[in-house]
């Protein structure tokens, strides 16, 4: 079986049918298969679609950017931080993980991180069409196709809660 390009729209809803996310307006949104470039999910149902289909894709939470995990929140003595002028909500960067780290909680001496993914347990609805589907080069499987998204792992959402931060490779 060959890999392919797959280039689609998509609207992405929560639970409560609130919008989280959308490629109305931009350029679809590409990827290859099998290279971890969105949720695993998602690309599991695109792959059996053809180019024209518009379709409803509901992808359980495990199957999206996981299950919470409790050992991902923890707490660090304020003096860690690169700012002092923090606040619930603010977001940090760490080499130790890939995901941004959201305060949750603070205190005079203290700071509650949580690096779950923002969509964590969270059941996402996409609506799709895909736009077009083509064989990839061996150049864009060996360096992941310049029009890649993701950090290679369950895709690439960042503080928007969007499915791609910039549409293309971060690194």
């Amino acid at each position: 079986m060959n890999t392919r390009v797959i280039s689609f729209h998509y609207t992405l809803t929560g639970p409560k049918g609130e919008t989280l996310d959308s490629s109305s307006g931009r350029d679809p949104l590409t990827f290859i298969e099998g290279q971890g470039q969105i949720i695993l999910g998602l690309e599991t149902e695109l792959a059996k679609f053809n180019v024209g289909d518009k379709k409803r894709v509901n992808v359980k939470a495990e199957h999206a950017y996981g299950v919470r995990n409790p050992a991902l929140v923890f707490e660090i003595t304020r003096d860690r931080l690169p700012a002092q002028d923090i606040k619930v909500g603010d977001k940090f960067r760490s080499q130790a993980s890939p995901m941004p780290l959201t305060v949750t909680k603070i205190t005079d001496s203290h700071v509650t991180l949580d690096a779950n993914h923002p969509l964590a347990d969270v059941d996402l609805t996409f609506d799709v069409e895909i736009t077009e589907m083509r064989n990839a080069t061996e150049d864009e499987i060996a360096v992941c196709g310049h029009d890649c998204c993701g950090d290679h792992s369950k895709g690439c959402c960042e503080e928007k809660h969007d499915i791609h931060s910039r549409g293309c490779c971060e690194h």
